[in-house]
């Protein structure tokens, strides 16, 4: 059973409207935060919302720091690897040139960091997560902690396969970061790991080769933009449907998250046909790669008593199975419940506070935000944060499945007699994991004082 009409759900499985928009998106190349690209992104988007019969259409602009790339290298063992295959830098990295040993920290847990001299070395961690540990650990807190050890450079190996070094913001609001720091493939990493990088704890004779890390970058104001449109009726409470339209600066960002954009246009699309209980606001938001800017300069400049809840969209599309997190928002999560039970359809469900996404600028307001996307198998983005972030890795038919669960759910959230309570922001603070509060702070970005 759909909450929308069938002339509806019809138009919803047979458009190509969500696909043009994404082929459009990918094509633009690099969507690097604040870069011309991403300007290119948010034109597109905002062409889509029009398309689309939404009104209101604007895009926003804001200050962010922004980071451009230049080359980068790895040197150790007599042997300087420089090709983009082989190693990247990581956006908030400094620029400049670091030398010391080798030392491998495995996934870059707190633990893994302690009782260890890394004092003047260069620090190697996994981009996994180890099953059973309860959060996922984001780069930048393995960065920071190496930093904090002592460490003059960084280097994050990938776990996935296909000659694919990671990508990925390590200064966030510390921008930018104290240490030069490179992604490596897991094959390279894993020949690193082989060859020169001492393991194990302080006391062991294992010692690992001298290496240097060399990074040239810019770290210089830019602008970002938000683009936004409403559909339905100007009531005085409205939900948000969003996503982000920027992309890392090495792919065509398809899944990360293009995908995620196409579909909050066609969301948009598809409400403007059905009779809407209250408004639904349209946001593509800038710069969530490197901090999540966007999100937080619309929750400045909105009145958030007025935000029913916010639907974020991110990682979705690679697959028709949906995911949501609910950061704790249980009314949210029946919501879910409900359309998909009555639609028949899976759904994977984790109940946590978050801070990774564009939600958590309104989660740590009180505001009700969840994030939705696609479940897949595996730990960390899989193809994201990669070169092969491509569109081939995606099916036009997930995309509408997607879109039509979804727009099911802005129905149902939109109800007017639905109540969907906010918290304060003393209520999110103390229901934070313990472990995301570290992470925050040592990012920059804990948002409540002491």
């Amino acid at each position: 059973m759909s909450r929308i009409p069938n002339s509806v759900v019809g138009d919803a499985v047979t458009s190509t409207e969500s696909w043009d928009t994404l082929e459009a998106l990918v094509s633009v190349g690099n969507r690097m935060a604040g870069q011309a690209g991403e300007a290119e992104g948010a034109e597109i988007i905002a062409d889509a919302f029009e398309r689309g019969g939404a009104r209101e259409v604007e895009i926003n602009e804001f200050e962010i720091p922004g980071w451009w790339r230049g080359s980068s290298s790895l040197s150790v063992g007599g042997e300087t690897l420089a090709a983009d295959h082989e190693v990247i830098a990581l956006p908030g990295t400094p620029s400049g040139e670091a030398t010391g040993e080798l030392v491998d920290v495995g996934y870059g847990l707190a633990e893994n960091f302690e009782e260890r001299d890394l004092d003047g070395k260069i620090v190697m961690a996994s981009s996994e997560t180890p099953e059973g540990h309860g959060r996922w650990i984001h780069r930048m807190e393995k960065y920071v902690c190496a930093a904090n050890a002592g460490a003059v450079g960084f280097v994050f190996r990938n776990h996935v396969e296909g000659c694919l070094p990671p990508t990925g913001e390590i200064g966030y609001h510390n921008r930018p970061g104290p240490i030069p720091a490179v992604g490596v493939s897991k094959e390279v990493g894993t020949r690193l790991l082989r060859e020169h990088a001492a393991e194990g704890n302080e006391g062991e004779e294992d010692s690992g080769s001298e290496t240097t890390i060399s990074v040239e970058c810019r770290n210089e104001p830019t602008n970002s933009r938000n683009v936004e449109a409403v559909v339905g009726p100007d009531t005085e409470k409205e939900v948000l449907v969003t996503a982000h339209v920027d992309a890392h600066d090495i792919s065509e960002g398809a899944n990360d998250n293009g995908a995620g954009s196409a579909l909050v246009a066609e969301i948009g699309r598809l409400l403007e046909q059905v009779e809407l209980a209250c408004r639904v606001r349209l946001i593509t938001f800038g710069s969530e790669e490197i901090g999540l800017y966007g999100a937080y300069h619309a929750a400045e400049t909105h009145d958030l008593e007025s935000i029913k809840c916010v639907i974020n969209i991110d990682g979705a599309g690679n697959s028709r199975n949906l995911g949501v997190g609910t950061n704790g928002f249980t009314e949210l999560g029946d919501a879910f419940e409900e359309v998909t039970d009555e639609m028949r359809l899976p759904l994977s469900m984790h109940e946590r506070i978050s801070p990774h996404g564009d939600q958590w600028a309104f989660v740590q307001e009180g505001v009700p935000s969840v994030m939705a996307y696609s479940r897949s198998e595996g730990s960390g983005r899989g193809w994201g944060h990669t070169h092969a972030d491509t569109l081939d890795k995606l099916d036009i038919r997930d995309l509408r499945a997607i879109a039509l669960a979804l727009s099911n759910v802005v129905v149902a959230v939109a109800e007017e007699d639905r109540e969907i309570p906010h918290k304060s922001r003393e209520q999110i603070r103390d229901e934070i994991d313990e472990g995301y509060v570290e992470e925050l702070k040592l990012g920059g970005r804990w948002p409540y004082d002491e």
